[in-house]
């Protein structure tokens, strides 16, 4: 199986004790997000996980804390790590660039650039982040991150519901068609200049003729480079059908990311996630709060996904 670690929260930025902790256990719990009392008990041993999927904006308290336990992995791993243009208005606790700069940097030559995705993710217009806004500071950043990374995703603001109310006091625009093409052509100049791949992340946007493809954040041929065999998995159904990610669990809960970005899909607001992390506890196998008399533990039925070549000639 695949571990997305993860969606719903920035777990190697706040909660990496936690994760290691779990994984030195064998085994974590998590509550299913649509019905709290249902929880799933996940093995986390070699001989069933395949692959962790990192999701984060700032994964330096892990490079810090645990730099030790990331080289000894006997799990393979890869990072989607997200750097954009935006101030401390939009992402009010990311650090600063220079800091997400170097940690990138370090964490790449930590576990390889292979295993560094950069996300600019997502692209947002308002009345001061324009066109030339974007193509100007996408330039800065890829030229900063193009030797640590071989592949860059994109993809434009959605506008949920919580998305459009935590942004209310921003001038945010939906940029048209037009303008969405002629700056992914222009992103897409830029990336190629450099090296770097460029895909989009569940696009209905069609780019294919610019040359940009629709990309896997939970990439079947990656972790099919990185665990050396064949992944025998389908298209995660759980997600948006632009989504052209692989089946994974997600082991993150909701309203529990303190970066505070206005944009994100995975936060109600920011009281009720000042409120959830009053209930994290680092030894517990669960991410927030403790199991109760009303709760319900599954344990969650999973085999390895991986078809290694020696099974091939058995």
């Amino acid at each position: 199986m695949i571990i997305s670690a993860s969606r719903r929260t920035d777990l190697p930025a706040f909660y990496s004790d936690w994760f290691f902790n779990r994984l030195q256990a064998g085994y974590l719990l998590v509550r299913n997000p649509m019905n709290i009392h249902q929880i799933s008990k996940i093995a986390l041993t070699p001989e069933v996980i395949d692959c962790f999927v990192f999701w984060t904006k700032n994964p330096a308290a892990m490079i810090d804390r645990h730099e030790d336990d990331l080289q000894k992995m006997q799990i393979p791993f890869y990072f989607q790590f997200t750097v954009n243009p935006y101030n401390k208005i939009i992402e009010p606790f990311v650090p600063e660039k220079k800091i997400v700069f170097d940690t990138f940097i370090s964490l790449a030559n930590l576990i390889g650039k292979e295993r560094m995705i950069w996300r600019y993710d997502p692209i947002i217009f308002t009345d001061t982040i324009d066109f030339n806004y974007h193509v100007k500071y996408f330039e800065v950043i890829a030229k900063k991150l193009a030797p640590y990374t071989n592949k860059c995703i994109i993809s434009f603001l959605d506008f949920y519901k919580k998305t459009q109310r935590n942004m209310q006091a921003i001038p945010f625009a939906d940029p048209s068609l037009v303008q969405k093409l002629e700056l992914s052509r222009k992103l897409y100049s830029i990336a190629s200049e450099l090296g770097l791949k460029l895909v989009t992340c569940a696009e209905m946007l069609d780019l294919s003729e610019i040359g940009i493809r629709h990309g896997k954040c939970i990439d079947p041929g990656l972790i099919a480079h990185l665990c050396g065999g064949k992944v025998l998995v389908k298209k995660d159904k759980n997600q948006r059908e632009e989504c052209g990610c692989v089946e994974s669990i997600d082991i993150g809960a909701y309203n529990t990311c303190k970066h505070g970005c206005l944009y994100c899909y995975a936060n109600f607001n920011r009281k009720v996630v000042e409120k959830q992390a009053l209930l994290h506890n680092p030894l517990s196998p669960l991410l927030f709060g403790e199991v109760t008399a009303n709760d319900k533990i599954t344990v969650r039925e999973m085999k390895s996904i991986i078809e290694k070549q020696q099974d091939l000639l058995i």
